[in-house]
């Protein structure tokens, strides 16, 4: 069996599941980009997993996250494909798509459809949304992400498995070919797994609302908003688009802007 998930965060409760119940083992793998942000027109040809290559390239070169510069779709396509070998070499197989209701994993799981067409009845997904798991402390909440769940939970969460009806593959499918060709930069989780998108742009204006008229570490400004907001993107996307600003010249800005936590930025005097 293989398992399939969207965050590396996700691998270590999973894995520590597989360890509880023999019957979930298999092998765990992940799929490293994050596509809710960044171009994905032709993203299934050389032309767009080029483009969006260099758009993370301009994203992260030369800051804090120039060590993901690898992590990029065409490692995600390559895993695909062999993944595609596997299955058709072993009719046995069977792979399990584990996603928590949020908008990288939903992301993520609709760009994965188009590789697994072929094995309908094969392809299972476990999508963890509006449900309730029970926390370290024995408190009912409502997971998130998937590495907010405790591995004995993981356990009752694997009755939810199911497969991906051909009606999911033919409507899902050309949903995401429809976001594909208008190529916005953000996508967001509207409901279930209905996805929407906006221009890169789309959280700036929230950004904004934590720089003060007072000096802040980027690192600290990043912070406040991913704690606080109410729709959040990834750091190496935030730190991009706070930089993005910079260089529009909308704030002062003070020290080293390779590094969040060597530079300052205020509100302009």
């Amino acid at each position: 069996m293989i398992h399939l998930v969207f965050n590396e965060a996700d691998m270590k409760p999973l894995a520590a599941a597989m360890e509880l119940d023999e019957s979930l083992q298999g092998e765990l793998l992940l799929i490293q980009d994050d596509y809710a942000v960044g171009p994905v027109e032709d993203i299934y040809t050389g032309t767009g997993l080029q483009e969006r290559a260099n758009w993370w390239a301009s994203v992260l070169t030369g800051g804090d996250f120039e060590n993901k510069l690898n992590t990029q779709a065409d490692q995600d396509d390559t895993l695909m494909t062999n993944i595609q070998h596997r299955l058709r070499e072993n009719e046995e197989e069977k792979i399990w798509i584990w996603a928590a209701q949020n908008k990288h994993d939903v992301s993520g799981y609709y760009w994965i459809l188009p590789y697994l067409k072929e094995f309908q009845g094969r392809a299972f997904i476990l999508y963890l949304h509006n449900l309730p798991f029970i926390n370290e402390t024995g408190n009912i909440f409502y997971p998130t992400w998937l590495h907010q769940i405790p591995a004995k939970e993981f356990i009752k969460a694997k009755k939810l498995a199911r497969e991906i009806t051909p009606g999911e593959f033919e409507v899902d499918t050309e949903e995401w070919a429809k976001l594909c060709a208008e190529n916005k930069g953000v996508r967001l989780l509207e409901g279930a797994k209905k996805l929407v998108q906006a221009d890169y742009d789309f959280y700036d204006s929230e950004l904004k609302k934590y720089i003060t008229t007072d000096w802040q570490k980027a690192s600290k400004v990043l912070s406040h908003f991913l704690n606080k907001a109410k729709e959040t993107a990834s750091e190496p996307y935030l730190l991009w688009r706070l930089k993005t600003m910079i260089a529009m010249d909308m704030f002062d800005v003070q020290g080293n802007l390779k590094k969040a936590k060597e530079f300052e930025i205020k509100l302009k005097s």
